[in-house]
């Protein structure tokens, strides 16, 4: 097979062709793809038939499955989370900027998403370049974060639980499984050694060593960048869209827009590893220069946002 990838967006995205991913992926195209996904963050796979298991097994290629502790899953395939909503069950906690599960020490390296029956119209996901987003940043802001850490809870979840005496006792284990995770503000990718500015609203809930306001402050600043248009994609639905994005380095936010009508997505997530970053401050001067060299020069591309690809 002859994997070819064509750009959709500016910062992020791109099509595939070329590949069956019901068949089982050989190791040249495990590579192609992973190849390609560190270099678009994410991947649309578009007429992909095939089932959940094959699903599973092509996730497999890629790293250990993981199992989400609040998502509604399959009871026979635990690894296997079914978004199944319509006017009977509608959709809840994925309409905010996201990376998935990053109250975990660990996070997803990736997720691979698929659409069995979609909406029209609605119902699509936007996705973030968190790359772009750290290079759209000024030169005095990616100075200051550097080296700094946030604070990563499973927060939304939280409302899952009643306040009974077996609801509380239900959470406390929760707690205890998943204490407060602590992620750098600016995460390394592991491969491209790219910056990733590395929080978000749905689980990011302070900065640490910082107090409230100054936390508050400077997390509403950062979560600011998700929103900038040039450094996002959207992704239309249609039944048998196979999605597989790089959680590493993008977020993304679920619109619900589509509500009451159906829409049926099955997903899994690849086990990741722990988040590292910067150990010290960046220097300001390197990061001019860096910016520089990436944009030729030249500043203010993409109306002074600059999301050059370094």
């Amino acid at each position: 097979m002859t994997l070819q990838a064509d750009r959709v967006g500016a910062c992020l995205g791109a099509e595939i062709s070329g590949v069956e991913l019901a068949r089982p992926a050989d190791d040249a195209t495990v590579a192609s793809i992973s190849a390609a996904l560190v270099e678009h963050e994410v991947l649309i796979f578009r007429d992909q038939i095939m089932t959940a298991e094959q699903q599973i097994a092509l996730g497999n290629k890629f790293g250990e499955l993981t199992l989400h502790p609040f998502a509604p899953s399959d009871g026979d395939t635990p690894e296997l989370i079914v978004f199944d909503h319509d006017e009977n069950n509608p959709p809840w906690g994925t309409d905010i900027w996201h990376s998935d599960e990053t109250f975990r020490d660990e996070p997803p390296m990736g997720t691979i998403l698929r659409a069995l029956i979609t909406p029209k119209p609605g119902g699509d996901t936007v996705f973030t370049s968190m790359s772009a987003a750290y290079d759209g940043l000024s030169d005095r802001m990616q100075h200051f974060i550097s080296g700094m850490e946030a604070v990563h809870d499973f927060k939304p979840f939280r409302q899952l639980f009643e306040s009974d005496p077996d609801s509380r006792k239900d959470l406390q284990f929760f707690e205890n499984k998943y204490p407060p995770a602590i992620h750098p503000i600016v995460r390394e990718h592991p491969v491209s050694g790219r910056k990733v500015l590395f929080v978000n609203p749905q689980f990011t809930i302070a900065v640490k060593d910082m107090d409230e306001r100054e936390s508050r402050s400077l997390l509403d600043t950062l979560f600011q960048q998700t929103l900038v248009p040039e450094f996002q994609h959207r992704v239309q639905w249609r039944p048998n869209t196979l999605v597989f994005w790089d959680n590493r380095s993008v977020q993304h936010y679920a619109v619900h827009d589509y509500y009451p009508q159906h829409r049926k997505l099955e997903r899994i997530t690849i086990k990741g590893d722990r988040p590292y970053g910067p150990v010290t401050a960046a220097d300001p001067l390197d990061i001019r220069a860096r910016k520089e060299i990436s944009a030729g020069g030249k500043h203010g591309a993409h109306g002074g946002h600059a999301p050059k690809r370094v």
